[in-house]
């Protein structure tokens, strides 16, 4: 998760287990209004076996995202449009179950939209992100009616804005939310969690670590400048914050977690 950067300076923020795994979150992002029900990422899923469950140390204890969404009112066939960052089956997984042996989409009424650049990686992966583009998650989007294949940086519904980033993997999407008062963007990949605003700390997982490096300047520049809130997807401990320049660099602000929002 910190490529370059060595043990004992990443384990001073997360400390790992006895296999060298750090604790990380799958958190989505769930968006109402102007008669949409929006949902950016979706997990996992859980059509993982016990060999993947192992391996990745998947902790169900925490939360679901059909709990999650049941908490807030909402069903899955309530979701009007789910927006996936990227394919990797971390980010995507939940976008399909298995009912009886056969696949199907978990929402049921939306649109899922993907970058037409980034979908068409994911059918022809290279060999380092082959074991990330599984094809249980993209098949049945595939066969569907419901795959919206987007084509470069866009305002897709007003006040909602896709950013792309192509150093993780082939154009990713960060959602960018702007409301009266607050700018929010979900930050994916391009920054896991709050300890990679440090420029040099960058996932060993990226195909292009260089262009990681140049794009998070320049996101984090701008996110500065305008006062930009994050959210993050995979911090075990900080869902919101607020970046600043402090004198050693950018650093985040008002760490918080779900309960404090």
């Amino acid at each position: 998760m910190f490529g370059i950067i060595p043990k004992p300076l990443w384990s001073r923020r997360i400390s790992p287990d006895d296999q060298n795994r750090i604790p990380l979150n799958m958190r989505c992002l769930l968006l109402e209004g102007e008669g949409r029900v929006i949902l950016v990422d979706n997990g996992l899923g859980d059509k993982y076996d016990d060999k993947f469950a192992d391996i990745y140390a998947i902790d169900t204890e925490y939360a679901s995202l059909s709990g999650s969404l049941q908490d807030a009112g909402f069903s899955e066939g309530d979701v009007t449009d789910v927006i996936l960052t990227h394919l990797h089956f971390d980010h995507c997984g939940g976008s399909t179950r298995r009912i009886e042996g056969e696949l199907e989409l978990v929402f049921p009424n939306a649109r899922y939209h993907v970058q037409r650049t980034h979908w068409d990686w994911a059918q022809n992966p290279n060999m380092r992100e082959r074991a990330s583009f599984l094809a249980e998650n993209l098949e049945p989007l595939a066969e569907s009616s419901q795959l919206s294949l987007l084509d470069g940086p866009i305002e897709l519904f007003p006040g909602i804005e896709l950013i792309l980033v192509n150093g993780h993997t082939e154009s990713q999407q960060l959602v960018k939310v702007k409301g009266r008062e607050r700018t929010l963007v979900y930050v994916a990949d391009l920054l896991p969690t709050s300890s990679h605003l440090r420029l040099p700390w960058i996932m060993a997982y990226d195909v292009r670590p260089l262009t990681t490096l140049v794009e998070k300047k320049r996101f984090l520049d701008e996110a500065v400048e305008g006062g930009w809130h994050f959210f993050f997807e995979h911090d075990p401990v900080t869902a919101v914050a607020t970046p600043r320049q402090m004198e050693r660099g950018i650093d985040v602000t008002d760490h918080r977690g779900l309960e404090d929002l």
